[in-house]
């Protein structure tokens, strides 16, 4: 007896020590210099490390002293009386608890706990405040298999609750801190699930608390994480037939257990509830298996039934046992979000439901004018505030999803219902409205167009009903600013999506075909592939126009435009060739020549031959891939439609494109045979000799061609060689002949500013008009020859240019006139312009006025 008694007061004496060490813990860690930090870490840090191996004893109070100072050193604070001491700084501490390992070995130690229930929960707050704010720990303990550990025991009794609140902490501090695909995979296993199903519907049935709620849906956020894993098994656990029956809850009425005592009190907590099982419905929806669980619970059934508009309420109100307008409003755009993904799944039930009929009642609500007043506070509500633009947003963007499928009744459905119309009437009416556009405006309308494409493509009937409404409206929008292409609003989707409308919606049917025409839709096809050409996206543009090009009465209109700088449409379509075959890296000399014979219009990622691989004969191979993928075959098609000649507006360069494109046919020909020779090389196969043979001048026929294209192509730049060399010299004998001129007039002005400026050169200029003057008159004759003089007496003076001249005249008084007793009379006729004018009679009438007679 006294020896035993001797051994329980040693284990005493022991324990006693134990928990002296232990305390010494629990007092702040102090420093005379700065030094001993970095002295005394190694012994610090085997301290820490051994503390927790002391969680080996089996004495609970032990247990509980090494949590309680732990958590004292982690969050000791600097002492207020310390004379000639330093408290270490914190992040210190943290960093030597971190290199001990002390999280990895609580979590560890846990499975020593199961009957000390009271210490298991002093481990869990240990474990919450080291996870809380150290990646280091969290990692340790992920380590350790922490959070299974951890979800292992959360359902155990526990009448105050913490045990439960403290697992799920640390579960969301190594979701936040840790690996989150390593915490996944750990709470994927059957055990975790279960013990999850358990607390969440312990949860669910009986919290009643703020606190408890929040739990609840703390613990349904981990579940929805765990079923975004591919491999959880939560419908294997029937976990996901359950959380179903609380997603169709309170829309549909259910007798089953679960629910017939469920009861929502319809505030901020449920509401999140809510919403966090409409998310689990999408993150469920990946697995196929989960399906067949949503049609038997009636999903789709359920969420039409939250999407139905209802009478609005005053903001913040609600109707006795139901949500706000604001939570109603939310819900609402949350299940017209989750039908977006979970209708093209659910085909079949979509269509039971009349999920078309209830899309448009909604629609027609949107447009209504009414009292509804949208708040647009939750995420989906973004940019619908005051309005009911975030539903038809929302309802625009199910119907697309829908048609999208290309499913011949859905789309039927909704013709039958005159859903085309109602389109129509929708997006021109929100362009008409004077509100400034913004992103959800243009995405509205571009899913609208996109409908309309889907409903109206490969049906006659369908595009005869677009009529001229839907004409009018492609065409408002083909009128589109280019400046507003590069907004970043999405007018370029816009215009993309009205192009495709065009060829869905409006190309094959030549009733339509004519509107669009007649409204110029040709000419605006041609603007904005012209400006396309600049924005890079000018395929969809071109493609329309090859189809349109169809109708004869599109090629007038075609070729009748022109655009900036008087571009036709032939130099428009050899400018985007050009522009496709640079893209491509396609050989060609600076002049635009084919540079090689033998590759004319191969792309650079098919001259390698390391490149080439044998596809199967179901496959295409890369050069009948290159049709589809660029504009050439398409620029070829418009081309032979208008034709190769006669074609106006073009340049030297624009022939020599031309002359490629004439020949595109032939060369893809030789291209698709050489590209089976490279691959029978390949493979190694040897053809017989007379298909080598027939190889063989097939490539030798398209090199030939090709030499020709170059040699016309070499002669075209000849010929605009020697214009250009003529037009040089006549630019510049017209430059020569204007500085002459220049220079002429010049010194003509110098000769005028000497002789006004100096006397001298005066003097000599009136010498030189002089001298010329004298050299200009009649010398006089030789002595010997008969001169006649020019004044004749008895004769009348006439002036003739300046010369005087004497007339033989009749006596006036022989005639009886004024001028009897005179034998002369000098008249002087005036000069008009050099020309002499017949002299006025000298007999005047009576009745006129006499003049004087001439001096």
């Amino acid at each position: 007896m006294i020896i035993q008694a001797i051994r329980q007061t040693y284990k005493l004496l022991i324990l006693f020590q134990h928990l002296c060490i232990i305390f010494l813990f629990r007092l702040p860690f102090l420093k005379e210099k700065t030094s001993d930090e970095v002295n005394y870490a190694q012994s610090v840090k085997e301290s820490i490390s051994q503390l927790g191996f002391l969680m080996r004893v089996p004495d609970a109070e032990v247990r509980n002293q090494i949590c309680h100072s732990i958590i004292s050193f982690y969050r000791s604070e600097t002492p207020k009386h310390s004379v000639g001491l330093h408290a270490t700084s914190p992040g210190y501490r943290v960093q030597l608890l971190e290199q001990s390992g002390l999280a990895e070995t609580l979590v560890l130690s846990m499975a020593l706990l199961e009957h000390q229930h009271a210490v298991k929960l002093q481990v869990l707050h240990t474990l919450q405040i080291l996870s809380s704010s150290s990646d280091v720990n969290c990692s340790l303990m992920l380590k350790a298999q922490g959070a299974q550990q951890v979800c292992f025991h959360m359902n155990e009794p526990d009448p105050s609750g913490q045990i439960l609140f403290r697992s799920s902490e640390i579960i969301w501090n190594l979701l936040e801190r840790g690996s989150k695909e390593e915490v996944i995979t750990q709470l994927s296993n059957l055990d975790c699930i279960m013990a999850l199903k358990e607390a969440f519907l312990y949860q669910l049935l009986n919290a009643v608390r703020h606190y408890d709620l929040q739990l609840r849906n703390d613990l349904l956020v981990i579940i929805t994480l765990i079923a975004e894993y591919s491999k959880s098994p939560l419908i294997e656990r029937f976990l996901g037939k359950q959380l179903i029956l609380y997603i169709t809850f309170p829309e549909l009425k259910s007798h089953n257990p679960l629910v017939r005592n469920l009861k929502l009190s319809y505030n901020n907590e449920d509401f999140e509830m809510k919403t966090l099982l409409l998310n689990l419905v999408v993150v469920m929806s990946k697995d196929l298996s989960a399906l067949q669980l949503f049609k038997e619970g009636r999903v789709v059934l359920a969420l039409l039934h939250l999407v139905k508009p209802t009478a609005a309420l005053p903001p913040g109100q609600s109707g006795p046992g139901s949500w706000t307008s604001v939570q109603q409003e939310a819900l609402q755009l949350q299940a017209l979000a989750t039908l977006a993904t979970l209708a093209p799944l659910m085909v079949e039930d979509y269509m039971t439901c009349q999920g078309n009929t209830s899309l448009l009642l909604l629609l027609e609500w949107c447009t209504e004018q009414d009292s509804y007043f949208g708040q647009g506070h939750s995420f989906h509500g973004t940019g619908g505030r005051g309005s009911k633009k975030a539903q038809m947003r929302y309802c625009v963007r199910l119907l697309r999803s829908m048609t999208s499928l290309g499913n011949k009744a859905i789309n039927q459905d909704l013709f039958d219902q005159g859903a085309i119309s109602q389109l129509l009437g929708i997006i021109m009416q929100m362009d008409g409205t004077p509100e400034e556009e913004d992103v959800f405006t243009l995405e509205i309308m571009v899913d609208i167009q996109l409908i309309l494409s889907a409903l109206c493509e490969n049906n006659q009937h369908r595009k005869e009903l677009f009529g001229a409404e839907g004409v009018k409206m492609a065409v408002h929008f083909l009128k589109m600013s280019p400046e507003k292409f590069n907004s970043g609003l999405g007018h370029n989707k816009l215009i993309l999506s009205t192009v495709d409308c065009v060829w869905s919606c409006i190309v094959g049917c030549y009733t339509t075909e004519d509107m669009f025409l007649e409204k110029e839709g040709a000419f605006l096809l041609l603007d904005l592939l012209n400006v396309c050409f600049f924005f890079f996206f000018n395929k969809p543009p071109l493609i329309k126009l090859d189809e349109l090009c169809d109708n004869p009465k599109t090629m007038s209109h075609v070729m009748a435009w022109k655009g900036p700088n008087s571009v036709t449409t032939p130099a428009l379509l050899l400018q985007l060739w050009r522009q496709e075959e640079a893209e491509m890296g396609v050989r060609r000399d600076p002049y635009g020549r084919i540079a090689d014979p033998k590759k004319p219009i191969l792309c650079y990622y098919q001259e390698d031959d390391d490149a080439l691989v044998s596809l199967s004969a179901d496959r295409p191979s890369a050069s009948i891939m290159d049709v589809s993928e660029n504009l050439r075959s398409k620029i070829y098609s418009v081309f032979c439609k208008l034709g190769f000649e006669s074609l106006s507006g073009l340049s030297t360069e624009d022939y020599i494109t031309l002359s490629i494109v004439t020949r595109y046919l032939d060369f893809k020909v030789g291209e698709v045979w050489d590209e089976i020779t490279r691959e029978l090389s390949q493979e190694e196969v040897r053809p017989v000799t007379p298909d080598k043979e027939a190889l063989g001048a097939i490539a030798k026929l398209t090199e030939d061609t090709a030499r020709r294209v170059i040699a016309e192509q070499s002669s075209m730049l000849e010929e605009q060689e020697k214009e250009d060399a003529n037009e040089e010299k006549h630019m510049y004998t017209e430059i020569s002949s204007y500085w002459k001129q220049q220079e002429l007039t010049a010194q003509s002005w110098e000769n005028f500013v000497a002789k006004t400026s100096n006397y001298k050169i005066l003097k000599e200029t009136k010498q030189r008009q002089e001298n010329s003057i004298n050299m200009s008159r009649p010398k006089p004759k030789h002595g010997e020859a008969i001169f006649h003089p020019t004044q004749i007496p008895g004769l009348q003076t006439t002036t003739f240019c300046g010369r005087v001249l004497t007339v033989e005249s009749t006596p006036a008084k022989l005639t009886g006139g004024p001028l009897a007793n005179t034998e002369l009379a000098l008249e002087r006729v005036p000069i008009h312009g050099g020309a002499l004018s017949k002299p006025p009679p000298v007999t005047q009438d009576p009745d006129l006025p006499s003049h004087p007679p001439l001096n």
